[in-house]
C-alpha cells in the first residue's frame, strides 16, 4: 500500500515527466495517471506509472514512466480467450530502460524499441535518469499478468 502523499507525488512526477518529453496531457488524462506499486509498498524501488491511451479488443497504447532505477518486476502475459498472450513493443522516449527477456539483458536508448513476445517472462528497469516508455501492444488485460513473485498485487490499495 502507498500513501495518497506518495500516490500525489508521482502522478506529479509522471506529468513532469511528459511534459519534459514533449507529451502534452488533458486534465481527463492526468485523472487517469495510475501508479502501482505492485502491493509491495516500496513504489520508488519498484513500481511504475501508466497512462493508458487506449485499450480494445485488438490493440492497446499506453506510456509508462519510471522514477530513477525503478523496476517492474518479472512477468508474463498468457494466453487468454483463444489469444498467444499480450505482444508488447516497448520504445524508449527519455532516458534509458534495461529490459530483461527470457534471461537475455536489451537496454533500450531514447528512439529506441523491442518487441516481446506473448507470454515470455521479462522485467525492465530504468536507468539512473528514470524513463519514459511507449507501449503499443495487442490487447492488455493486465489482471491476468502472471508475475514471478507471488506477494505481487496488480492491483494495489492507495491509503
Amino acid at each position: 500500500m502507498i500513501t495518497r502523499e506518495e500516490h500525489d507525488q508521482a502522478v506529479a512526477y509522471t506529468a513532469e515527466q511528459f511534459a519534459a518529453t514533449g507529451i502534452e496531457l488533458t486534465d481527463a488524462e492526468r485523472a487517469q495517471i495510475e501508479v502501482a506499486d505492485f502491493g509491495l509498498g516500496n513504489l520508488r524501488e519498484t513500481g511504475l506509472m501508466l497512462l493508458v491511451y487506449v485499450n480494445t479488443d485488438r490493440y492497446c497504447a499506453k506510456e509508462l514512466v519510471l522514477y530513477p532505477k525503478q523496476t517492474c518486476p518479472e512477468h508474463r502475459h498468457p494466453p487468454f480467450e483463444g489469444t498467444p498472450g499480450k505482444e508488447e513493443t516497448f520504445r524508449c522516449r527519455r532516458g534509458t530502460v534495461d529490459l530483461w527477456v527470457d534471461g537475455e539483458l536489451i537496454t533500450l536508448q531514447p528512439g529506441e524499441q523491442f518487441t516481446i513476445p506473448p507470454d515470455t517472462l521479462h522485467w525492465f528497469q530504468a536507468g539512473e535518469e528514470g524513463a519514459v516508455v511507449s507501449e503499443f501492444s495487442s490487447t492488455s488485460r493486465d489482471d491476468l499478468d502472471v508475475f514471478t513473485d507471488p506477494r505481487i498485487v496488480r492491483r494495489p490499495a492507495v491509503d
